[in-house]
C-alpha cells in the first residue's frame, strides 16, 4: 500500500465518522449509505489526484517495491 492509499483510507474513515456523528444513523442500512458516501469522497480525491498527475496511484505493487511506487516527474522519466 502506498502512502497515498493510506491517506485515502484515512480520508474515507474520517469522512464516514464525521457524517455518522452528524446524521446519527439508526439502522445498518443508514450506516451503510453513510459509509458509501465517505468512500465516495476518497474516490473523488483519488480521481482528481490521478487526473492532475496523469497516472494511476492504485497499483498491484507492494511496499517492497518502493522505488517503483514513487511518483516520477518529467525529469525522472
Amino acid at each position: 500500500m502506498t502512502n497515498i492509499e493510506l491517506v485515502l483510507n484515512m480520508l474515507a474513515e474520517v469522512t464516514t465518522t464525521a457524517l455518522s456523528r452528524q446524521e446519527k444513523p439508526k439502522t445498518f442500512d443508514e450506516s451503510k449509505k453513510i459509509a458509501s458516501r465517505g468512500g465516495k469522497v476518497a474516490k473523488t480525491a483519488r480521481q482528481e489526484y490521478e487526473k492532475q498527475l496523469g497516472q494511476n496511484i492504485i497499483t498491484p505493487l507492494n511496499a517492497d517495491n518502493k522505488p517503483l511506487l514513487e511518483v516520477k516527474n518529467n525529469e525522472d522519466k
